[in-house]
């Protein structure tokens, strides 16, 4: 049975925020759609207090950003960028390209082609999340995209340099000084200086979430990356110290990022309430964290580590920190979670900033159906067939039937050519629509004879040899 020693805001209240986000959104796309690069500047002044003549740096600014930074900062970018780099090459690898023949003569298989352009969204509001520009820039060109733009919102007037540095060390092609939703509908629409990319990727703010909804279909979307979620998974062998570290280190993203404790031990929970409290009073970032956790804060006791598991994959939640004896019992087991960080040796943070897994990950529990951003987020899947002549009648035959079943005479006409001119110079089709030669296996699939009685040998078991005619 759960128990709640402390919970956050009503449905009521987080769907009401979230109707206000949509129509600011959409307000801020239907402006730039119409207006394009005057609503840009617009929304860059009142929101950032940024317009520049152009928003695109220069090669020289970008070195010049550079210049600026110490030498400790460019390496530590380039340590970090490496492990992101290493990890989604080891993805990239695991994915192939598929040939089979599914049949005598019918030969099917998929491509996996890199989307052509890409978008990647660079947050800076409140922080310059240096650390996006890896996850997204350099996971898109190990992917093979052609042509990335990266966009991140100036920081006091200016560009950020590290941020600056990161996006152009992982390889974008294109870098603008632009923040926010105007930035994210620049990108999908495109203007008179930004040409539209194909697909948008990247973490921000609920407005910069919302964005990514709403234009959805004029462009991909990697995934529902919104505020920022954890949740800690802890027994009677965490101590609340770890607990509310590994808590507060997250909430201080924002506002309205929920911060969750499911434990089996009711001490921790309690001694968890006062040791964040205690670190609030020190913590730099309190005044952040301190209204995350008063709000979107929620404290869970169960019973047993099933009941744990059973509450996590209800939360989906984006970060799931495991604090027990025996982390691995939840990785066999939890199924609905953006990234996994188990024991107290690895936490949240190394994955947002340097481990090499990706830190753009789903969020309002869209990890029920998607996993993070990878390479594999920019590749398209697509299939492709060919057939020989005697296949091409073959198969033509069960098609002209099905297309009538459902009533489609312009399909079914497609079927009928196919089937008179490919059957010319072979033998009639058999009563049961089959070419000689051909038999049909006990899966209700032809095949041939000299095939084992099987189209593909890795896709149909072997006919009886009662269905050969042995």
């Amino acid at each position: 049975m759960i128990r709640y020693l402390k919970r956050g805001m009503s449905v009521a209240d987080v769907q009401a925020a979230d109707e206000q986000v949509r129509a600011t959104v959409a307000g801020i796309i239907s402006d730039v759609r119409a207006r394009g690069d005057a609503a840009v500047r617009e929304c860059s002044q009142r929101f950032d207090g940024w317009s520049p003549a152009t928003t695109r740096l220069t090669q020289d600014e970008i070195d010049a950003c550079i210049r600026r930074l110490p030498t400790r900062v460019i390496d530590d970018i380039s340590f970090a960028q490496a492990q992101v780099r290493r990890f989604a090459q080891a993805q990239r690898a695991s994915v192939h390209d598929c040939e089979v023949e599914t049949l005598p003569g019918v030969t099917l298989g998929h491509k996996n082609i890199p989307v052509g352009s890409v978008g990647c969204y660079v947050p800076g509001g409140r922080y310059p999340l240096v650390a996006s520009a890896h996850m997204s820039v350099v996971t898109a060109k190990v992917a093979g995209v052609q042509r990335v733009v990266a966009c991140a919102p100036p920081t006091k007037g200016a560009p950020h340099d590290a941020t600056v540095a990161a996006m152009s060390l992982a390889g974008a092609d294109e870098i603008h000084v632009l923040g926010g939703v105007q930035a994210i509908a620049a990108m999908a629409l495109g203007t008179e200086s930004i040409a539209s990319v194909d697909m948008l990727v990247g973490p921000g703010n609920a407005y910069v979430a919302e964005a990514k909804l709403q234009l959805f279909g004029r462009v991909g979307i990697d995934l529902r990356a919104g505020p920022t979620e954890v949740l800690v998974i802890a027994d009677h062998t965490a101590d609340a110290e770890m607990v509310a570290t590994d808590l507060l280190g997250q909430a201080e993203h924002g506002p309205n990022s929920p911060a969750v404790l499911i434990t089996t031990d009711e001490a921790l929970a309690h001694a968890t309430v006062t040791e964040i409290a205690r670190q609030l009073t020190t913590l730099p970032t309190a005044e952040i964290a301190s209204a995350a956790w008063r709000d979107h804060g929620v404290i869970m006791i169960v019973d047993a580590l099933d009941e744990a598991v059973a509450a996590a994959d209800a939360l989906a939640s984006e970060h799931v920190q495991v604090l027990t004896a025996e982390p691995g019992y939840f990785l066999e087991r939890l199924r609905n979670y953006g990234a996994l960080f188990l024991g107290p040796e690895t936490n949240v943070a190394f994955g947002d900033k340097v481990i090499g897994t990706n830190h753009t990950l789903p969020t309002k529990q869209a990890a029920r159906y998607t996993g993070g951003l990878w390479v594999g987020k920019f590749l398209k899947t697509v299939t492709y067939q060919r057939c020989t002549p005697e296949a091409s009648a073959m198969i033509g035959a069960y098609c002209s039937r099905l297309c009538a079943l459902e009533g489609f005479a312009g399909h079914q006409a497609q079927a009928d050519l196919r089937v008179r001119r490919f059957a010319q110079g072979l033998a009639p089709l058999r009563p049961d629509g089959l070419p000689p030669g051909f038999v049909a296996t006990r899966s209700g699939l032809p095949g041939s004879p000299d095939r084992g009685g099987i189209g593909c040998a890795d896709c149909m078991p072997p006919a009886p040899l009662g269905a050969r005619g042995e």
